[in-house]
Formats: structure tokens, C-alpha cells, sequence
């Protein structure tokens, strides 16, 4: 135990001996009590219950009820003189009418809501009875505090994650690290004008580490609080302002509200956000990824801007320093990933633990971070001999490749990018019927290019409140950019149809979805694909904006066949199958897929090969699942010996 926490503890043992004197004279007048004498603190920090009484303006007598509940805490002598001092052996409590009676320079006000004890909540009301006889109860958080210990109010704790950083920032983000600490130095733990500061930018980790890094100048603590996690009743957020306020008061603290996730309920979310920052009277960091605006709230606004390349570049060889070479694959990583300082040096880390791994994987598996939560990833194990096209179709999937790995170089290295950013993002359209091989040509884009998938539910991304449906689509392209991933926004029929003449508000609404949605696609620096069933319901104005139109026919006899020689693994046992009358089957790709497979588990549990009975009985499973007749014709001699 160090020196300051035994003198603390004598200090308070003093003051409560003291007390429990005052108890004893009141309980026998006739008794002789004499209160002890209580050393002062020897140290440059104070005894923390002067400290308390300085920071919460406790009176003489405040102080003395804050005592007699630690008392009963701390003293099992306390119970039995409270009963005798108020007469009432079930009474073995302290109560304001007690403190009233017993302690020097009693008032009044000290019993008041607005009191100190009470507005900050130092102890408790614990039953609900007249004010004067309820019990007290001290709160627990303080009680800590008055032994010397500082930690977070229990309360508090659930809604609250620590944000610390220990490493160098980026320059950039260390002048706005400064400003930020400037912009909170000069303000009073509480006061009646509440300092708002909002980081604005699309990396949230760079917004936080940004807010921590202020903190650690001003040697305070950063807690993070998310939208979503803040009370939704007036009752909860007086509640959890108050005791933050009180937070900030015993320890250096800065709240730090993370408005990452709001989704459909924004406008509810919002409004609590503000409710809370209303009547918060602490400094309070907003991270918001767009600017926001509330009339009665003064906030102070710092963009966190892009990193440059150059400043990229620095930030990932400090990061790694000279325990990975990254000789010849730093190029690679920058043209293609837009990594934030965490995220860099997380790919540090796992690299110095695996170093046999390739940045390249390291990093891809660090952007998935980012998009997990928001879209469903595909493992791509499809490759060229898989896909089952026409070579034309095959060739503009080739390009489309093409275009992906030699994006920085004609756009950054050659300067195509000066001539305008309109156009810059890789957009393709795959359109027909369903089973074509559309999924599977993504598949085959992203295994080639060694990059994520990510198939985008769309039912999900749109929202029937106004402006949410560009809010969603917003946060799946900015998390994707960070790895550039490829985008496969599947049957996306529904909000692309072919815009017909505008009759109400919800149709010009539905056109300006569909604009903002080209636009990011524009803008966006990886590959967006949209697949649809039916082309000719998308205007010729919408077209023009798609940089590649891959059509997906069904397939003919010829490619038929060919997709049944490769539908089934090598290690699969097949006996006496003709893929000349198996072509005969008027069946796309994937309808194929589906029949090879329900083949597989007939023969498994027969423990025989495929074989054309079992393809016959799936074939049949596969049409009466699609309400399609089976006619002869398709599968004439698939019963044949």
C-alpha cells in the first residue's frame, strides 16, 4: 500500500471515529466521548474526502452525513449505536432525522433533492418513506473513492468502453489530436455551457484514436459511449448524465459518443443523441461520419480528412519499423487497400506473429473488420473452368479483370485521374435468367484477383424512411473501401426498374435512390456488379452510367454438356453417366447444380456411385420444385442400362 493510501486511511478513520463520538454523546448525554485528534495528509494530493467535499461543495455537516453512512459501511459498531441513538432497535440505520439531531451545524437543505448529497448522488433514499426517516445509504462508487480507489461507477460500466492508444498518430491526425485538446483544456469539469466537439470523417477507428490521443495530452481518460446503448427515457438520461458528470468531477474523464450505427431508427437515436447532449454539462467528443447540426447546441467541428498516399506510406512503415521488410509489396498494399492507422498496425502485429503469411491476406482478412457486419461474404472457389460462357462473355469478364488490377497505374501513375473523377469506379451489369452462372462469374472476378465478395441483400440496404436507403448504402461503401472488395449487388430488379413517368413524392424519392447509388458506384474504387433477370426494365440513361453489360444466355446443348462434365468433384465415384443425353435436360447451370447434388445424397445412402437412376430421381425433384413438367424428350434413355 503506498504512503498516501495509509495516510488516507488514518485520515478517514479519524474523521469516522469522530462521528461514532458524536453518536455515543448522543445516545448517553451522561457518557464521556471525546472526538480524536485527525492528522492532516502529509502529500501534494489531499485526503480524498477533502477532495470530495472541495469538488462537490459539501458543507461541514454534509461531510459529517457522508461520514456516518461510510460509517455503517466500514464499522459494525456504527448499526448498533444508530439503533441507540435513535431509540429503535430495528432503526440500526442512519436517517437525516439522526443526522439532524446528532451532527454539528445541522440544515435543512442538505436534505433537498438539489442538495449536493442528493443531486449527485453521494448516498441514497433507500425505502420510500418521508425524507427525514428514510434510510441512507452511501453510494457504492463513493465509497470506494473515500478508501482510494477511483474506479468507473458500476452504472456506468455496461454503457462504457476505454479508448486508449499507445502509438504514434499520423501528423495529420496528431494536429487535430492538439486542437482537440486545446478546444477542451480550458473548460471546467462541469459547467453550464457544455463544450461539443464532433470529429467528422469516414473512419470511425481514426475519429476515436484521434479523441484518445487528445485525452492523453490533457493525461485524461477517453470512454467511449455508442448511440444506440444511450437510454431510451428522459428518466435514464438525466440518470446517466448526471453520473457521468459526477465521473468527470472525481476523475479525469472525457465521453467520447460514437454515432457509428445509426440505422432505420435514426431520427429516434438522433433525438436521444441530442436530449442527452442538451443537458449534458461535461465536455463531450460527438464521432459522426457526417457533419450534424442541432439549433440549440453550439458544437465546435474537425474534419478528419483522407490520408494521403505519401502520408499512407509513412504511417505503414512506422508501423511495422524494421521488424517486416515490406520491400516490394508496400506498392501493392497502398493501390489497394485503405487501411486506418489500427488497422495498419493490427496488420503489424499479425504479420511479426506470422510472418510466413503474405501482407497481402493479412491485410484483406483485417478490411473483412469493417464489412462483416454489414453484408454476406462469399468464399470465391470458383475459377475460369468452372464458368461455362461463350468466350465473348468470357473475354469482357477478362477485361473487367484487367481494369481491377490496373486501376492505380492508368489512373494514378499515367494521370487518367486529372481528367476528371467522374466514371473512375468499375461498375458492371450481369443480366439473365436465373442459374446462368451470374454469382459464379463474381466468384470466379474475385479468385482471380484475390479479393472479398460481398453479396448485398438489397430488401435490407433499402428503407422506407426518406434519406436511410443513401445512409445504408454509404456505410457498405465506405467499409468496403478499405479492402476494396468487390460488391455483388444480387437481383437487384427491385430498385433498379425501368423509371417510368414521376407521379408522387415516393417516385421522385425512388429515382434519387437510384441516382445516389450510380454515383457511389462511380466513386467507388473497387468492382460494383449488379445482376438482374431482366435487362430490358432498365432505362437506356441508367445503362450508359455501367461501364461493362455481361450478358449470362442459357446455355445450348454444347455448353450444357460442358457444364456436367465439371459439376461433379474428382473424388466423386460416378459409374456409366452420358453427358450427351444428360445435356438433353433444358436446364440451366444452376437448376444442373442442384440435380448433381441431390444425385450425390441418393447415391450416398446407397452407398453406390452416381448413376443415371439417381440423376433421373433428382431431375425429377429439381422441375417439381420449379412447377416445370419433365417431358420425355429431355430425358429419353437416362434409364437405359
Amino acid at each position: 500500500m503506498s504512503d498516501w493510501m495509509q495516510a488516507n486511511q488514518r485520515y478517514l478513520n479519524g474523521h469516522l471515529a469522530r462521528i461514532r463520538a458524536r453518536l455515543e454523546a448522543h445516545s448517553d448525554p451522561q457518557a464521556v466521548s471525546s472526538a480524536p485528534e485527525i492528522a492532516p495528509v502529509e502529500s501534494d494530493t489531499p485526503a480524498a474526502l477533502d477532495t470530495l467535499c472541495t469538488l462537490f461543495d459539501l458543507s461541514a455537516f454534509e461531510r459529517d452525513v457522508l461520514v456516518l453512512c461510510a460509517g455503517v459501511e466500514f464499522d459494525a459498531r456504527f448499526g448498533s449505536l444508530c439503533a441507540s441513538a435513535q431509540a429503535d432497535s430495528e432503526r440500526s440505520y442512519p436517517t437525516f432525522s439522526l443526522a439532524l439531531a446528532a451532527l454539528e451545524n445541522p440544515h435543512w437543505s442538505a436534505l433537498t433533492p438539489n442538495g449536493a448529497l442528493r443531486y449527485w448522488r453521494l448516498l441514497h433514499l433507500v425505502e420510500n418513506r418521508p425524507v427525514v426517516y428514510s434510510p441512507l445509504r452511501i453510494d457504492e462508487r463513493i465509497l470506494h473513492y473515500l478508501v482510494g480507489l477511483n474506479s468507473l461507477d458500476e452504472y456506468l460500466a455496461p454503457y462504457l468502453q476505454s479508448v486508449r492508444w499507445d502509438h504514434d498518430l499520423p501528423s495529420p491526425h496528431e494536429h487535430l489530436a492538439r486542437l482537440l485538446a486545446s478546444s477542451l483544456s480550458d473548460v471546467e469539469p462541469v459547467d453550464q455551457q457544455t463544450t461539443i466537439v464532433q470529429l467528422c470523417g469516414d473512419s470511425a477507428n481514426a475519429r476515436s484514436l484521434i479523441a484518445a490521443r487528445a485525452a492523453a495530452l490533457l493525461e485524461h481518460d477517453l470512454y467511449c459511449l455508442a448511440a444506440e446503448d444511450i437510454p431510451t427515457t428522459l428518466e435514464g438520461i438525466q440518470k446517466l448524465v448526471r453520473l457521468w458528470e459526477r465521473e468527470t468531477l472525481l476523475a479525469n474523464r472525457i465521453l467520447l459518443i460514437g454515432c457509428e450505427r445509426l440505422n432505420a431508427q435514426a431520427t429516434e437515436q438522433e433525438q436521444t443523441v441530442y436530449q442527452l447532449l442538451s443537458r449534458m454539462r461535461a465536455p463531450v467528443v460527438l464521432s459522426v461520419s457526417e457533419r450534424r447540426a442541432h439549433s440549440n447546441l453550439l458544437m465546435l467541428t474537425l474534419d478528419v480528412e483522407r490520408l494521403s498516399s505519401g502520408e499512407q506510406r509513412d504511417l505503414w512503415q512506422t508501423a511495422f519499423g524494421d521488424g517486416v521488410s515490406l520491400d516490394g509489396q508496400l506498392d501493392l498494399i497502398l493501390a489497394q487497400f485503405d487501411l486506418d492507422v489500427k488497422d495498419v498496425y493490427a496488420v503489424a502485429a499479425s504479420a511479426q506473429v506470422d510472418p510466413k503469411r503474405s501482407l497481402w491476406g493479412i491485410s484483406r482478412t483485417q478490411a473483412r473488420t469493417h464489412m462483416d457486419d454489414l453484408a454476406r461474404r462469399i468464399e470465391p472457389a470458383a475459377t475460369w473452368d468452372d464458368l461455362i460462357l461463350p468466350e465473348s462473355q468470357k473475354q469482357i469478364l477478362r477485361d473487367i479483370a484487367v481494369h481491377v488490377r490496373q486501376r492505380v497505374r492508368v489512373y494514378e501513375t499515367w494521370g487518367f485521374n486529372t481528367k476528371g473523377k467522374r466514371g473512375l469506379g468499375i461498375s458492371a451489369l450481369f443480366f439473365g435468367g436465373s442459374g446462368t452462372g451470374k454469382t459464379m462469374a463474381a466468384e470466379v472476378l474475385a479468385h482471380e484477383l484475390e479479393l472479398d465478395l460481398y453479396q448485398i441483400d438489397l430488401s435490407a440496404v433499402m428503407s422506407k424512411w426518406i434519406g436511410e436507403t443513401e445512409k445504408n448504402l454509404s456505410r457498405v461503401f465506405r467499409a468496403a473501401e478499405k479492402g476494396g472488395a468487390i460488391l455483388l449487388f444480387d437481383e437487384a430488379d427491385s430498385l433498379f426498374g425501368k423509371r417510368t413517368e414521376t407521379k408522387d413524392s415516393h417516385d421522385r424519392y425512388a429515382n434519387l435512390e437510384v441516382s445516389y447509388l450510380l454515383q457511389r458506384m462511380e466513386a467507388y474504387r473497387g468492382l460494383s456488379i449488379l445482376t438482374t433477370n431482366m435487362k430490358d426494365n432498365l432505362d437506356a440513361a441508367f445503362l450508359r452510367r455501367i461501364r461493362f453489360l455481361v450478358q449470362f444466355p442459357f446455355p445450348d446443348a454444347a455448353q450444357r454438356a460442358e457444364i456436367w462434365r465439371h459439376v461433379f468433384p474428382t473424388q466423386m465415384p460416378t459409374q456409366n453417366l452420358n453427358v450427351e443425353r444428360l445435356a438433353q435436360l433444358n436446364a440451366s447451370g444452376g437448376n444442373i447444380r442442384n440435380i448433381a447434388l441431390g444425385a450425390a445424397f441418393a447415391a450416398a445412402d446407397e452407398s453406390k456411385p452416381v448413376q443415371m437412376s439417381h440423376l433421373l430421381r433428382a431431375a425429377r425433384s429439381e422441375y417439381a420444385k420449379l412447377g416445370k413438367p419433365l417431358v420425355d424428350a429431355e430425358i429419353r434413355g437416362w434409364d437405359a442400362d
